[in-house]
């Protein structure tokens, strides 16, 4: 089966519980088996990254952690996927809740067609803050989180999709962080970016990992090996390997994953 064994996390000579367990994880799209019994434990402000060819459960994967999946027509979902210990998939989860707690931000810059301000406070509105002057402290934190505050604290009630593509992917970040989430999924956050932009989204990353957890889904290489800490390779819906990120792009074990990670297929 696919799965890669969870590796044991220390800190201070004290064992960390994973912050998302995925165990014997199968996900189906009608008759297609697209993730095959995988596991692997995440643990508390990694960032990991899921490489591996296009169409090989990379997304399916992340997207099963904010039940993303359940948005999909004909989606089944069976194994273990587990946040803080809690089971994500057990009868009367809090689906807004949950979302609340993993936040994604997807490949392209999804902006919603409102102010700066507007975009960022949505979040917070929607679960009820009404305060203008909390509103007010959540949108600058979760833009000075998102490396915009200097950029654009003059101007909040710019209309969003005035932005660059770079700002309007760390204004979705901000959006993701005003809620106050402890996860966030990035599914090829980079992706539609050129290189400045790409460049500090990755610095972002770097900076985020102290107050949170990230997994990132991304086809470039030097992008895994520049922010992630531990990278899964996948293929065919399986996990070949996971590792140390060092060890997966210097050492791989696989041979498939030394293939890829080698520019032979993919």
């Amino acid at each position: 089966m696919g799965a890669a064994e969870p590796q044991a996390r220390q800190e201070t000579g004290e064992q960390l519980a994973p912050k998302l367990r995925a165990a014997d994880l199968n996900v189906y799209y009608g008759g297609f088996h697209a993730l095959k019994g995988v596991s692997l434990d995440i643990y508390p402000h990694e960032i990991v990254a899921c490489i591996g060819p296009s169409g090989c459960g990379k997304s399916t994967f992340l997207r099963c952690f904010n039940r993303m999946n359940d948005e999909v027509l004909g989606a089944r979902v069976e194994g273990t996927v587990l946040v803080d210990g809690g089971d994500i998939y057990a009868p009367g989860v809090d689906l807004a809740d949950l979302r609340r707690r993993v936040g994604m931000v997807f490949q392209h810059p999804n902006p919603f067609p409102m102010s700066v301000f507007d975009n960022v406070a949505y979040g917070p509105r929607l679960y009820g803050v009404t305060d203008r002057e909390l509103l007010g402290y959540l949108v600058e934190r979760s833009l000075r989180d998102a490396a915009l505050w200097d950029d654009l604290r003059g101007d909040l009630q710019r209309f969003a999709f005035e932005l660059s593509g770079g700002q309007q992917q760390r204004l979705c970040i901000a959006r993701a962080l005003a809620v106050e989430p402890s996860v966030l999924l990035m599914d090829e956050p980079c992706s539609a970016l050129d290189p400045a932009a790409t460049f500090q989204i990755e610095e972002l990353m770097l900076e985020l990992r102290a107050e949170y957890t990230i997994v990132i889904v991304t086809h470039n290489m030097f992008q895994a090996s520049r922010v992630s800490s531990r990278t899964a390779f996948f293929y065919l819906g399986e996990i070949l390997e996971v590792g140390e990120t060092e060890q997966i792009f210097e050492n791989p074990q696989h041979p498939k994953t030394d293939a890829y990670v080698r520019g032979r297929f993919g």
